[in-house]
């Protein structure tokens, strides 16, 4: 299994903080988002990734190349990051999706039991990783299901057909890597292309049946789109970060007298 990560955006509502260098470079309890997802992708096998980059792609090459060693991490750079929506960077990554793989968006920071609970799900072509909550707001890429098959998904979904929001991550197996690359080779030919989120795409395949979700509701995750999204994001990672040094404390044990 392979990941590819969208990253090439500058996060331009996270300003100041995204002045210089790209939204997934921002610090979360002492280490920058990407790397949270990487250690993440790690530790539960997934060590095969590419980090689609754009803007400040200088910032994000530069975090990889301390990881040398750590895995089979590179980046691919999306030239049109500027001027079109990520889409593109999906099409960009056309050459990585020849095997089964997992997509995820560059700001979104998780815990690892989500990744294993969607690795884990019934394989078909496409999987969904999706949240239930109380309420959803405009912002929130929401998704009608029948069961576990996904209908539709998109930000505009009234309300009283919401059954969940994607939180920007999903795995491709079987025909769903071949399925995609050609309605991502599609869906570049339209003239408004460069205005569309590759999630429209995946609209395309849940209508001919192709994709299904799995729920991750109560599991630790946050979009970082917002500076109140960075506190809520530094809160769990910093949570994280305690709790990989309790296990380390415990696994050292007792130090010894002398």
């Amino acid at each position: 299994m392979k990941a590819i990560i969208l990253s090439a955006g500058q996060g331009t509502r996270l300003l100041p903080a995204t002045e210089r260098s790209p939204k997934c470079t921002v610090p979360l309890a002492g280490k920058p988002l990407v790397e949270w997802q990487l250690d993440h992708l790690a530790q539960c096998g997934v060590e095969d990734v590419t980090v689609v980059v754009g803007f400040g792609a200088e910032y994000v090459d530069a975090l990889v190349a301390r990881r040398a060693g750590s895995g089979h991490v590179r980046t691919l750079y999306n030239p049109d990051f500027a001027v079109a929506d990520n889409l593109f960077s999906c099409w960009m990554a056309r050459g990585e999706m020849t095997e089964d793989f997992l997509l995820l968006n560059g700001d979104t920071v998780f815990e690892p039991a989500i990744l294993e609970r969607l690795l884990e799900s019934p394989a078909h072509p496409v999987t969904l990783a999706v949240n239930r909550k109380a309420h959803y707001d405009d912002d929130d890429m929401k998704v009608e299901r029948s069961g576990d098959r996904l209908l539709k998904v998109g930000k505009d979904l009234p309300l009283d057909q919401v059954d969940g929001e994607s939180i920007g991550m999903m795995v491709f197996r079987g025909q769903g890597p071949a399925l995609f690359r050609e309605a991502l080779d599609r869906a570049v030919q339209r003239k408004e292309s460069k205005k569309q989120y590759y999630l429209s795409v995946i609209a395309e395949l849940a209508r001919a049946g192709h994709v299904w979700t799995q729920d991750i509701s109560g599991l630790e995750w946050s979009e970082i789109d917002y500076p109140l999204d960075l506190v809520r994001a530094s809160k769990l990672a910093a949570g994280w970060r305690r709790a990989a040094g309790e296990r380390t404390s415990r696994t050292a044990g007792p130090a010894r007298s002398r």
